[in-house]
């Protein structure tokens, strides 16, 4: 134990409750790091092994009716592997414990030999045997939601005909990792549930005996995608293809993926914050101790001490703080990382969980961490073994003491002696009150930040189900149907109103982009779902072109006045040019627009209507709902009340879940900066406390005097933490931009206020603390002057 380590071992044990407090900030930053990393790391593990155990489809296609045969043609396609041919079909389910019809999606298994592909996972039971054809092997998700289990039963309605079916099993599948209805956000396992059941069942229910009407593909290693998607379009155009598409675009995987995706920017940002405060704690601290410690670092160059053996002294400090840091982080990281990632398990339905956090996660974010502290100590450090050791054995110059503009301001006269002290101090050293007030400001803004995002969720519920949508429910049917549909329905009992519109499946092209995307046509003067800019509030669809939403025209690099190819998906599959009449904000999604009896004149089909948007009198709901039951055209019902709870309950509860880290991690961070600054600023100034104290000051006096600084700095703080904390929320908002969400940049007063209080607690509680030390501090040992 060298003479040196045993002088770091004593001012590590004397500042402990300081080294402490950037330990946690840079903990804070560490464990965040962990976590975002190892969950990126299990997510990605778990969804490649569950791909590639069930087999996983490369590429999928559906079409209205194709014969059995096709299958070898396709399979002949270069670059195909595996070509498993099956029934798709909706229904509508209803559920015993459940008054609203219930969306159903029904696919078949094979009818001889096991699935080649998307094969799926039991969890009880078993499958359902070809020959008996009421047999049903529901998901998971939704037999949990209906407390439905083997050997229970429900009705369905399949192609207009009510069936008894039987479940004898429960299973997960590949592509219903995210199951969400069609037209759906968000999972909803009351309301839209997939079983499976024998071929022959399923074509015997829906005419499609010796045929299929989707079609999923294994490729080789290597292959283009790309390529075997046009080879394929061009086989099933002729059975009413609708476009055939990649694992990419498959909508479970295209969700997951995207939530992979904001995680990895998260790891990228919000660290980042945290380990940036920690190296500005780090100088803060190292940079006071120096300048306390100069008569030491005289002392030891006189001794024969090289500024190497200084330097490295000091760096070690920095190194213990930060090891202490990493190691707390990576315990706290890995805790939070597991219970994330058994979050996403959940939410997104996985069979088994790989969380096995390699190395590289823990090396990273020690190495960040690290590194992000001895940046922080560096000028610090090199100003320490700089000072010559005459220079540094020398009290460093006093400040020159001159009446300042404060002192001859007419306000000043109504300051007391205490307070005039406080606003001397802050003026005498600016920059290192700004620098104190900068870190407060830090964990403001982290505050906002975190807290907007609860803004931006009430936001965007009441811009994209309150303001932009106005119906109770939205009807979708099987196949088009003819326009005197909609009075066939304002018939039915609680039907106030009923506005149809119509989705074409569609690919877009501009220039070398393209994106699959549908088109809706909307009635001109659409009251019950207009097309809502979040800017503008409610806007007509022109007729003649597309009415874009900004993502989208982004995608294709497309403004107002281009034509953009439009590739028709079904019917007559025209290829039209069209140009782009309007270009709205949205927060939702990429849709695109148009009125609907221009793209009924384009699909050259008649006037027809693929939905309704109905208004529904509440007193005669449970009436309407078991008429809809018994429509046989009805493929689905999505009631708008029902999409904001379940919004609220999965994004929503999450979101408070995260915010709550964040605003724990944000509070840490406040402690750390505020704790800090009192702490070296008691330090700096016991002896001119003492003073004060034997010259007839009271404890409360120079209380304030010490804390009143700290006081208005950390109210100064408040505006600037405001505006860093809105350029923090801009930047976040920005980064975790998808094409399925756009958070909106709100923030309320409320939101500021609450950061503000927090940042207040934190300085009342850190001054609570420093109370106890001056109420306890030695006049004469600190008074005595050191030879």
């Amino acid at each position: 134990m060298t003479s040196l380590n045993r002088k770091l071992l004593r001012e590590l044990w004397r500042l402990r409750a300081q080294l402490v407090a950037i330990a946690l900030v840079i903990a804070s930053g560490a464990a965040l790091l962990i976590m975002a990393l190892s969950t990126i790391e299990a997510l990605k593990e778990t969804t490649e092994a569950y791909y590639e155990r069930t087999r996983f489809a490369d590429v999928f296609a559906e079409v209205k009716r194709a014969p059995e045969r096709l299958a070898r043609d396709i399979a002949e396609i270069p670059g195909v592997r595996l070509v498993e041919t099956r029934i798709s079909e909706g229904a509508i389910l209803d559920m015993p414990d459940f008054a609203e019809p219930v969306i159903g999606q029904v696919i078949s298994l094979p009818g001889h030999g096991p699935q080649l592909m998307n094969t799926l996972v039991l969890r009880s039971g078993r499958l359902a045997e070809p020959d008996r054809p009421d047999e049903v092997v529901v998901s998971e998700p939704f037999a949990e939601a209906h407390g439905l289990r083997p050997g229970d039963s429900f009705s369905a309605i399949l192609r207009g005909r009510k069936r008894t079916l039987d479940v004898v099993g429960t299973a997960l599948s590949p592509e219903f990792v995210y199951a969400i209805a069609p037209g759906g956000l968000m999972p909803d396992d009351k309301r839209f549930g997939v079983m499976w059941m024998g071929r022959d069942a399923l074509a015997a229910a829906f005419d499609l005996k010796e045929s299929f009407n989707s079609v999923t593909i294994g490729l080789l290693r290597g292959s283009s995608p790309d390529e075997v998607i046009a080879r394929l379009d061009t086989l099933i155009a002729p059975y009413g293809g609708t476009g055939a598409y990649a694992r990419a675009d498959q909508t479970s995987n295209w969700f997951l993926q995207n939530e992979i995706t904001q995680q990895e920017n998260m790891a990228s940002l919000l660290p980042t914050i945290f380990l940036a405060v920690a190296a500005f704690l780090t100088n803060m601290v190292m940079a006071r101790l120096i300048e306390t410690e100069r008569r030491e670092i005289g002392l030891l160059k006189a001794f024969g001490y090289g500024n190497w053996e200084i330097g490295w002294h000091y760096a070690k400090m920095v190194l213990v703080i930060g090891g202490i840091g990493v190691g707390l982080g990576s315990a706290l990281g890995a805790w939070l990382g597991h219970w994330n990632t058994t979050l996403y398990a959940e939410f997104y339905r996985f069979p088994f969980l790989l969380y096995r956090p390699g190395p590289t996660s823990f090396l990273i974010a020690g190495s960040v961490s690290l590194g992000a502290a001895l940046a922080g100590s560096l000028v610090a450090v090199r100003r320490a073994v700089a000072l010559p050791p005459a220079e540094a054995m020398l009290p460093p110059a006093p400040p020159v003491y001159r009446q300042s503009w404060l002192s001859r301001a007419a306000f000043a006269k109504l300051l007391d002696e205490p307070t005039r002290m406080i606003f001397r101090r802050i003026l005498r050293w600016p920059l290192r009150a700004f620098m104190a007030s900068a870190g407060l400001a830090m964990s403001i803004a982290v505050l906002i930040m975190a807290l907007q995002w609860l803004d931006a969720i009430d936001s965007l519920v009441d811009t994209a189900f309150i303001r932009s949508q106005h119906q109770d429910a939205a009807v979708s049917f099987n196949d088009v149907q003819p326009v005197v549909t909609v009075q066939s329905f304002k018939h039915l009992p609680g039907v106030m109103a009923a506005e149809p519109y119509r989705s074409v499946s569609a690919r877009f092209r501009h220039g070398h982009l393209s994106k699959r995307q549908g088109i809706m046509g909307v009635p001109a003067g659409a009251t019950l779902s207009p097309v809502y800019d979040t800017e503008r509030g409610e806007i007509e669809v022109p007729p003649g072109g597309l009415t874009l939403s900004r993502k989208l025209a982004e995608i294709l690099d497309a403004h107002m006045g281009d034509e953009v190819e439009v590739e028709i998906l079904e019917g007559r599959q025209a290829r039209l040019s069209l140009p782009v009449v309007r270009i709205f904000d949205t927060y939702m999604g990429t849709p695109a627009y148009m009125e609907l009896s221009t793209l009924n004149r384009l699909m050259n089909d008649g006037r027809v209507i693929s939905g309704l948007n109905i208004a529904v009198d509440d007193a005669q709901r449970p009436a309407l709902l078991r008429e809809l039951k018994d429509i046989p055209y009805v493929a689905s019902i999505l009631f708008r009340q029902a999409a904001i709870d379940t919004f609220y309950e999965t994004m929503g509860s999450t979101m408070y879940i995260f915010v709550g880290f964040f605003i724990a991690f944000a509070t840490i961070l406040s402690i750390g900066v505020t704790y800090n600054s009192v702490r070296i600023a008691l330090s700096e100034r016991a002896r001119e406390l003492a003073t004060l104290r034997v010259l007839g000051f009271s404890r409360w006096e120079i209380s304030y005097i010490l804390l009143g600084e700290i006081g208005l700095l950390t109210w100064l703080s408040i505006p600037l933490g405001s505006a860093t904390g809105f350029g923090l929320a801009w930047y976040l908002t920005s980064a975790f931009e998808t094409e399925l969400f756009r958070v909106p940049l709100v923030i309320l007063d409320a939101t500021y206020g609450k950061a503000a209080l927090i940042a207040l607690a934190s300085t009342v509680v850190c001054a609570a603390f420093v109370r106890r030390r001056l109420d306890r501090l030695d006049l004469v040992g600190v008074l005595k002057t050191r030879e």
